[in-house]
């Protein structure tokens, strides 16, 4: 206990986090305004930039709401931005915040039946090659129409409750009593071996998984949240986006599934463990008890979740409202019909997507220092003086390094916004247009009218080179859209579900530690960065 008042602000300050990181986010905090008064705003800005790049990549050590909360509060205070300037970014992007706080929550009342679905797959099949594509497969379905961290949290709860299961039964522990899942010391030692290749089996399942959650993610624009902030900048809706990206992400797709194969029938990079016979009986015996216990009313209950899942396809392929308004019907659908009618039920709904909720509103504050500064100016200038293909394939490898080091809706959201303002400026740049280039631009990307329509109100010669720019743009954000989603798999600071699953109650359990994700993640990163690299500069 801290013995005096001194340390006892200390020791709250960051909370758990290392005393070296608490040192390091002070120093950070003094230097700024230092910097800011002998160096100027455009040198105080990149060092922000890189301090709360730093608080990103340290997300294991403390989640980067706090310490980069105080960083982006501090930039405002010293006048690197304005709080006008970061209410204007975040109501720009209003549309991703209800994405955030209400298709998440909606997703999390769908839980039964996407666990329903997991576990049928892993209990029923008996092909473990199969099963690591059906996982793969279904974690990308689903994380193409919802959302990948709740299709992700669903993996985890399946293969955390049969390890459980299996776990008391080799400690020969009953079922209602405590008992700590990390231990092996009361395991019977003839036991041991298969649970040890139980946990890698679940290692190799849960990879899969959330690498599907990535495959998946990148080709709806609900399949992440930078997917939607991309395609609200853009003007897109649903199709569009699909269509516009298919491209990449369609190839991407193939060869991710086809890695995951070959990983299994090969057993590489620690790939292929196979689940015991007499593990597989146990948990087939558990989910029978499940089926019996879940009656009419749990079979009621995944039916109306069914049904509410292809409500939500079908509702955001034919775009009948903003996505977050589509996932509060989901709520209202799910909570009125399966009877969650009291508020500390509802309230569990949100605890997932509002952390990051806010986090993202920092990201805005950041991204407002980075507009007001104009720091990205040079790098953008410089990517767009290439030309053609390298231009694209430029994009995709600077927000797919960018993405592996920081959060992926990070980058995209600077990225997007500092692209689509170098093209607002050669608009501007147009003879005779009879607006602004910002005017010009916001008719150009207005969903509700057709881009052919405003350019057929230019001069023929404006309206060409206004088209030109537009089609290269469409291009450019593709290319910021599968840079940021695709090449991050590589870590799980650029991945939110791979971060996730690091974090869980389960990554302790099956051994899943920093390094071993990365390392069973490589061969996904690979083979996906090369085929989204190949396709970016081949097919767009």
């Amino acid at each position: 206990m801290p013995k005096s008042m001194p340390q006892a602000f200390a020791r709250n300050f960051l909370g758990n986090a290392p005393k070296w990181y608490k040192f390091l986010i002070l120093l950070f905090l003094i230097i700024n305004p230092i910097i800011l008064k002998t160096s100027g705003p455009f040198i105080a800005g990149w060092v922000l930039i890189a301090e709360f790049i730093f608080t990103l990549a340290m997300a294991l050590k403390c989640y980067p709401l706090p310490a980069g909360g105080l960083l982006a509060i501090e930039a405002v205070f010293i006048g690197m931005t304005s709080p006008e300037t970061v209410f204007h970014e975040a109501l720009n992007n209003f549309e991703v915040i209800l994405l955030l706080i209400f298709m998440v929550a909606g997703i999390y009342f769908m839980k039964d039946f996407l666990q329903f679905t997991f576990t049928r797959i892993l209990v029923k099949v008996q092909s473990k090659a199969t099963i690591a594509l059906l996982f793969c497969f279904a974690g990308a379905f689903l994380s193409a129409f919802l959302d990948a961290l709740t299709v992700t949290a669903v993996i985890i709860a399946v293969a955390y409750g049969f390890y459980n299961v299996y776990h008391r039964y080799a400690s020969g522990k009953d079922p209602q009593t405590s008992h700590d899942l990390t231990s092996d010391l009361a395991v019977k030692e003839t036991e041991r071996e298969e649970l040890k290749q139980f946990r890698g089996f679940l290692r190799n399942l849960m990879m899969h998984g959330a690498v599907g959650t990535a495959l998946g993610g990148v080709c709806t624009l609900v399949g992440e949240p930078q997917n939607l902030l991309i395609a609200s900048e853009m003007g897109w809706h649903f199709l569009p986006f699909f269509i516009k990206v298919a491209p990449v992400s369609m190839p991407v797709l193939v060869i991710g599934l086809l890695t995951c194969y070959m990983l299994e029938k090969k057993k590489w990079f620690s790939y292929g463990v196979e689940m015991p016979g007499n593990i597989r009986s146990h948990l087939l015996e558990t989910e029978i008890q499940m089926e019996a216990k879940r009656g009419h009313l749990g079979r009621a209950k995944l039916v109306i979740q069914a049904l509410t899942g292809v409500w939500l396809i079908v509702a955001l392929a034919m775009h009948l409202a903003a996505v977050g308004i589509i996932g509060l019907s989901v709520i209202v659908i799910l909570t009125s019909l399966n009877g969650v009618v009291e508020e500390h039920q509802l309230g569990k709904a949100f605890e997932e997507a509002l952390p990051f909720t806010a986090l993202l509103v920092v990201f805005f504050a950041i991204v407002a220092v980075i507009h007001d500064q104009h720091l990205f100016t040079p790098v953008i200038e410089y990517v767009l003086s290439l030309q053609g293909h390298a231009q694209l394939a430029a994009y995709y490898v600077a927000n797919g390094v960018l993405s592996m080091i920081s959060d992926n809706v990070f980058v995209a959201t600077v990225y997007i916004g500092e692209t689509k303002t170098h093209f607002v400026h050669a608009l501007d740049a147009l003879p005779n247009i009879g607006m602004t280039g910002a005017e010009l631009m916001d008719k150009l990307t207005d969903p509700h009218h057709p881009r052919s329509e405003v350019l057929a109100t230019l001069p023929q010669a404006a309206a060409e080179q206004a088209q030109a720019l537009m089609h290269q743009l469409d291009k450019l954000a593709v290319a910021i859209n599968t840079g940021t989603n695709i090449p991050s798999v590589a870590t799980p600071n650029g991945q939110a579900a791979f971060l996730f699953l690091l974090t869980s109650a389960l990554a302790p359990v099956i051994r899943l530690s920093y390094g071993r994700m990365v390392y069973l993640a490589l061969p996904y990163t690979i083979t996906m960065s090369i085929t989204g690299l190949a396709a970016t500069y081949l097919f767009l």
